[in-house]
């Protein structure tokens, strides 16, 4: 099975050229026809071990033929999303879960609606209200609109993908997850673990940040100030150290930067890559907790401080003019 979903990933890879709804069909289609041949294989296998002494198990082999090729295909369906890289998992899930619940919604409109024009009451009812044109029709339409919308809606975004389960996204300011895609809503599982509701026209209709949106792999930065007096050769080789100690880093980007000055400090950016945006995050906080304690035990200069200069007061200069305490001159008068 794995060597099967690494085929489909190596012919995703092949086609890259063509639109994503393109790529999922075409995908899709060729697990439908390994399915039905590893189906027909085995069905020829059986036949043959089991015609001559057990008849009754070939006859309802044949009977669940249908059946058990629905079985293979969703066993072929089963991409995992519990591993790193697991965008085609996460398109194809998408894909299934939001079609499949708006089929089940408009199954089920269709149902209550045959269902209620078996009644003769309800039938003329419903066709005297609507012949009628009038205001009814109007508040019916407006009323079914949001429902409309977002369904055209999830089939819009199983189509493009602007967003699949599990990817990192920020929304409404707020950093997280996609955690399900409903035919009218999707839940998004914010750092914090809680929840935030966001109907399916908001990922239609207004800008958000997908981190996650061409791969799982994702950059991060760390930003350190220090003293113009710190060692950057001595950092940055640390700072590689670092990174090929952790089994969080994809071995991608590495880099340490001046990237400006300020007036006390030099400001140091530390770029890295991982492989999910949650390992991302872990990695710059190894990053800084690393970082800090090196400089705090190997160059302490190096770490931030401000400067004075005291200027200590001179003694009494010759030149002062005489303290209040001093004593007056007398001054006598002769008598005449």
């Amino acid at each position: 099975m794995d060597s099967l979903r690494a085929a489909l990933t190596s012919i995703k890879d092949l086609l890259e050229w063509l639109p994503d709804p393109v790529v999922a069909l075409v995908i899709l289609a060729i697990a439908a026809l390994v399915a039905l041949a590893l189906h027909r294989w085995a069905r020829t296998l059986v036949r043959g071990a089991l015609a001559g002494r057990y008849p009754f198990l070939v006859s309802t082999f044949t009977q669940t033929r249908g059946l058990s090729q629905v079985a293979l295909l969703i066993l072929l369906r089963r991409f995992r999303l519990d591993i790193d890289d697991n965008l085609l998992a996460r398109k194809h899930n998408t894909q299934v879960r939001v079609l499949s619940r708006t089929v089940d919604v408009l199954l089920l409109m269709l149902t209550l609606g045959a269902a209620l024009m078996t009644f003769p009451a309800v039938r003329q009812y419903g066709i005297s209200l609507f012949a009628s044109a009038g205001v009814a029709g109007i508040v019916a339409g407006l009323a079914a609109r949001p429902v409309l919308s977002n369904l055209m809606a999830g089939v819009q975004l199983a189509m493009t993908q602007p967003i699949r389960l599990f990817d990192a996204v920020i929304v409404e300011n707020e950093y997280g997850t996609i955690e399900e895609i409903t035919s009218t809503y999707v839940v998004v599982k914010l750092w914090d673990w809680r929840r935030m509701i966001v109907p399916l026209t908001y990922f239609i209709e207004k800008p958000f940040q997908n981190w996650t949106r061409e791969t799982s792999a994702l950059m991060g930065n760390v930003m350190i100030y220090v003293d113009y007096g710190a060692p950057i050769a001595v950092m940055r080789e640390k700072f590689l150290e670092i990174l090929k100690q952790s089994d969080k880093w994809d071995g991608q980007v590495a880099a340490l930067q001046v990237t400006d000055f300020k007036e006390r400090t030099m400001e140091l950016r530390c770029l890295m890559s991982a492989r999910s945006g949650a390992q991302t995050f872990d990695l710059r906080c190894e990053v800084r907790e690393k970082l800090i304690d090196f400089l705090q035990k190997e160059h302490p200069e190096a770490l931030p401080r401000s400067r004075q200069i005291s200027l200590k007061e001179s003694e009494k200069s010759d030149d002062a003019p005489a303290s209040q305490g001093a004593p007056r001159k007398r001054v006598t008068r002769q008598k005449r």
